[in-house]
């Protein structure tokens, strides 16, 4: 029987990839609702939108790679149930594809503006998308960017770079505030003002009209071009009509199994009770897509699998290239090691004395010196942890 992979993204893409790599040499279909083959997100709101990526740098194989692999590759195609009985999945042209193993990687739908003309703001998710407010977005061009987080800061920062007029709006006193606490915050609300980006933030949009974002209270915004950043939900209709586990996403075990085990969940929808963490997390970022895939497809063969990696994302803004590692919950206390003014240092959050997550900002060849601190949970003192007189290395004990 066949191996199905649902989700035309880079999760089902490392997963199939995997399965190969593994030496399953049975069919395998990957169902892709996209036209495009999968390729990978972050280019679309850096260096796609900026301009500086080549159109096919951005997809994960080659357009042989799948005949070559004999991958049964269907684009434009979505599936609309999962008979776990019967273990068949149901397209919408009516055709089923019986499978021996399913896995989801659905990935996540963006948060449409509830607004009054809501609908005129670009969302950022698909090649499509990506292109179409790259045209959009021209030196002489009013954007207005509603959302002040990842994605949102993302675009802005494209958008300026490209010479645009850009405003973000944002619900909180600062950027990023709920996910990096106000120290971090001010130092990407500092980049941003310092690169002609104004932050109109504390405030709530009302209504999107052809010329302007009105705001709460009666500002007017002058807009030729909206784009909204406000979140993502993850695709789990799929998953829930089928009558799997489910709360925030797909509730998936340290082998990324379902509550069917011959389901599995990948990427975005995956709430996956972590190993090493002990808790269940669901991350939506690029680096979790490519290894929640992989270890999906191994499980789906039986390999004893306990997905322990810690979340890791990156960002490039402007001058400042930034790679986050680990888990830290909010009000955690902050340590910082090196420049804050000059943009160059390791932000380290401790929980009970103790690194549960690091950032370095334009310092590299560090991730892995920080995610071995975590792993190693040792207690630090934080003077030691803040004195970059002291190799990294050494401070686990």
């Amino acid at each position: 029987m066949t191996y199905v992979v649902v989700g035309g993204g880079l999760a089902a893409a490392k997963a199939v990839e995997t399965l190969r790599d593994e030496g399953f040499h049975g069919p395998v279909t990957l169902i892709g609702a996209e036209t495009d083959r999968p390729y990978e997100r972050p280019p679309l709101s850096k260096g796609l939108l900026l301009g500086t990526d080549e159109p096919e740098s951005v997809f994960v194989h080659s357009r042989d790679w799948y005949p070559e692999h004999n991958i049964d590759l269907r684009l434009g195609t979505t599936v609309t149930a999962i008979d776990r009985d019967a273990k068949v999945v149901r397209l919408a042209e009516g055709d089923e594809i019986a499978y021996e193993k399913l896995l989801l990687a659905t990935g996540s739908s963006p948060r449409p503006l509830p607004v009054p003309g809501g609908e005129r703001a670009f969302l950022l998710r698909t090649l499509s998308d990506s292109h179409r407010i790259s045209a959009a977005v021209t030196s002489t061009a009013r954007v207005v960017v509603i959302g002040a987080g990842w994605i949102g800061l993302e675009v802005a920062a494209a958008a300026r770079s490209r010479g645009a007029d850009v405003t973000v709006v944002g619900t909180a006193a600062l950027p990023l505030q709920k996910v990096l606490g106000d120290e971090m915050a001010q130092v990407f609300a500092d980049l941003h003002r310092a690169n002609g980006t104004k932050l109109v933030l504390g405030a709530q949009v009302t209504e999107v009209t052809p010329t302007e974002v009105v705001l709460a209270d009666g500002r007017r915004l002058p807009a030729d071009v909206v784009i909204a950043g406000i979140g993502v939900n993850p695709n789990i209709a799929l998953a829930d009509h089928a009558g799997l586990a489910i709360d925030n996403g797909v509730l998936v075990s340290p082998s990324l199994a379902t509550s069917d085990p011959d389901i599995f969940a990948a990427g975005d929808i995956a709430h996956v009770d972590h190993a090493f963490l002990g808790r269940r997390i669901r991350v939506e970022h690029w680096d979790v897509a490519i290894h929640t895939g992989q270890a999906a497809a191994r499980a789906m063969l039986g390999q004893e699998v306990s997905y322990d990696r810690l979340p890791y994302f990156f960002t490039d803004q402007y001058d400042l290239g930034m790679e986050y590692t680990g888990f830290a919950p909010p009000g955690a206390e902050v340590v910082v090691r090196g420049d804050l003014a000059a943009r160059e240092f390791i932000a380290f959050w401790l929980v009970d004395g103790r690194v549960a997550a690091g950032m370095n900002v334009n310092i590299w060849d560090v991730a892995d010196q920080i995610g071995d601190l975590i792993h190693s949970r040792a207690a630090i003192d934080p003077e030691r942890l803040a004195d970059p007189g002291l190799e990294l290395a050494a401070l686990r004990g």
